[in-house]
Parts: C-alpha cells; structure tokens; sequence
C-alpha cells in the first residue's frame, strides 16, 4: 500500500506518518510539505508541495490513499490566506485525488467544526457541524465539511474518511504550540507547574484532549481498514478546570466567559500573543464528543489518557523539546527570532 500524507511535518503529521511507517500492510509513504525535513523514519520520503499553488497529480498517482492533513494556524490577522491554505488548497487536494482516481482519502476535520454544543453530555458525529463564526479555524473546518458532503455524491466509488479529534498534544510538538497560541512574550519559566498558581474557571471551559501518536494510530486505522464517515477522536477524562487545577497543583478562581474573552482580545489587539479572542471563544462553546464510534467501528482505543497528552506537553515546554521538522524545531533566532519575524506570522 502507498500511502501519500499531505502536510506530514506537523504535531499530527509526524505522529501519522510513523504510525503508517510501522504498519507492515504500508510498503511507501511520501510525505508533502512546503519546507524539508531533516526527519527520515524508514519506508517515508519526502517531497516539496504547497497545496495552495502546486500540481499534486504527479504525487498523487498510484496511491492507495491520501491523507490530508495540511492546515496553516496563524497567520490569525490575515484569514484571506489561511482560507487559501486552508480551504481552497484542500478543496485542490480532493480534486487531484479524484483526478488521480485514489481509492481512499481521509481528511483532518476537527471538534473545531462542531457548532456550538453542551458540555454535560457528549455528542455523536451526526451533531451538526457549522462551526462558531467567530473564530476563523471553525469557520474553515465547517466550510470543508460541506465541501465533503458534495465530494462523496460526486464520488461515490472513493472512500471518504473525516476524523475529528479533540486538542491534540504531545511532547515534541510543545514548542510548535507555544508558537501558535502564546507566542513569544510568553516567559518559559510559566511551563513549571508550580509557577501557575490559579485556574481560570469560567463557564464552558470544559473541553477534550488526545495524545498525537494516538491519533497518529486512528488515522493508521482509517488508511488501512474499510471503514468510511467521520469518527469523533478524544481520551479520558474530559478536561475542566479542577482536572487543571490538580494536573498543576493549582487553585480555581472563578471568572465570567465574558472577561477571560475579553482579556485576549485585549493582548492580541496589543499583538503580544498570536491566538485570537475567537479561539479562546471557540474553547467555550465546543461540545464534549463521543467516541464510542472511533472504539466500535474503527477499533481505535487510545493509549494515553487526557491528563498524560498535556503532561506531555508540558514536560515538552519545560525541556524544549522538538523534532527535525520544520514546524515542530524551536523557532531560529529564538524568541528575538520571534518578535522580529511577527507575532502571529505564518510559519
């Protein structure tokens, strides 16, 4: 089996393309990616796309599969070109797929694309998925699951996979991540739990998370068996703020929705972190998602626990950790590197 991962240097690429590595029913896999990495897992070679501008049909001719898992996060100030990323390069990846006639494409859709749910009972996959308009990731994750909607009419003799996990982390994708959301004014000394004294607990802070390599496993599952639809991704417990609080032998404080929004909005109109109000807004509206499809039909367990993935992650901050791929290496020129290229700028 030849399996192609487009965007496979990222937090869940790297996790997907060693997973697909190790399987023995995978005899290649070529990764795409608009920059290089020095990371060379064995059966895994690599070749220069942007997905946005590039012809994929070369790449994509004789795969058995295609993941799509190309997404950029920031620039967060400039949502023309994360839609063109985003949205209009995926919309080309399904249409090379379709033009290379693949058999199979599993596409990374996201909790992001829910619409606004309940938090004290979980919801399946058929739980509408239109997004929270505020928040530019939503809005592109909802869009692309319409988009997939017409694709599998037109398509019906290609299989068509939507995995939607919850907040994903893992160690080597904590600097990647720091990044993204907090930016560079972010001192690395608040990674040490016992230097966050308190917890914000507002309403609706109350969300799931799930390890990468597990979902690096889930996305092997969904390439190699006959199985199709979207499958919800997330592990025990569903995180609020007094698991939070225990995990950083914290305190909760309570706080309204409203100003915890407000305070983000504040310090990104000032640019000193790159994650926008609408993320933290999305956060609060999400619904807690059930899993018991991705267990039963795609026979996917996960081996970490919520708690473990942001240990993970945490450990990965604190040690400054990272991979020899171009997203997930400590920025170059460190923090001033940071600062100077801007704060929220496309990677």
């Amino acid at each position: 089996m030849r399996v192609v991962v487009v965007g496979g240097t990222g937090n869940v690429g790297t996790s997907v393309v060693a997973a697909l590595a190790a399987d023995p029913q995978v005899t290649s896999v070529l990764g795409l990616a608009r920059r290089m990495p020095s990371w060379r897992p064995a059966k895994v070679e690599w070749s220069r796309a942007d997905v946005s501008a590039d012809d994929l049909m070369p790449a994509f001719e004789g795969a058995d599969a295609v993941v799509n898992l190309a997404w950029l996060f920031q620039p967060t100030r400039d949502p023309v070109l994360t839609w063109r990323n985003n949205v209009l390069g995926a919309i080309r990846v399904f249409g090379a797929a379709a033009d290379a006639r693949v058999p199979v494409l599993v596409h990374a859709s996201s909790v992001g694309a829910y619409s606004p749910g309940p938090k004290d009972r979980p919801v399946s996959e058929t739980y509408p998925t239109h997004g929270w308009p505020r928040a530019a990731y939503s809005r592109e994750k909802s869009y692309l699951e319409r988009v997939l909607d017409t694709f599998e009419l037109k398509h019906p003799d290609i299989r068509v996979v939507r995995m939607r996990p919850a907040f994903i982390f893992k160690r080597e994708a904590s600097a990647e991540q720091r990044r993204l959301f907090a930016g560079p004014f972010v001192p690395q000394r608040l990674a040490r739990p016992e230097l966050i004294p308190i917890v914000p607990d507002a309403p609706g802070l109350v969300f799931q998370a799930v390890h990468g390599d597990d979902v690096g496993e889930a996305y092997r599952l969904a390439v190699t068996k006959d199985v199709s639809g979207a499958f919800n991704l997330a592990a025990d417990p569903v995180v609020d703020p007094a698991v939070l609080a225990d995990l950083l032998g914290a305190k909760t404080v309570p706080v309204p929705g409203f100003m915890l929004t407000g305070l983000v909005a504040a310090i990104w109109r000032l640019r000193l972190v790159p994650a926008s109000p609408g993320l933290v807004d999305l956060v609060l509206k999400l619904p807690v998602m059930d899993v018991a499809r991705a267990h039963h039909v795609l026979g996917w367990r996960p081996r970490h626990s919520a708690v473990d993935a942001l240990r993970a992650f945490a450990s990965g901050l604190r040690d400054r950790d990272g991979m020899d791929t171009p997203p997930l290496a400590p920025p170059s020129g460190g923090r001033a590197g940071e600062v100077t290229s801007g704060v929220g700028g496309a990677p």
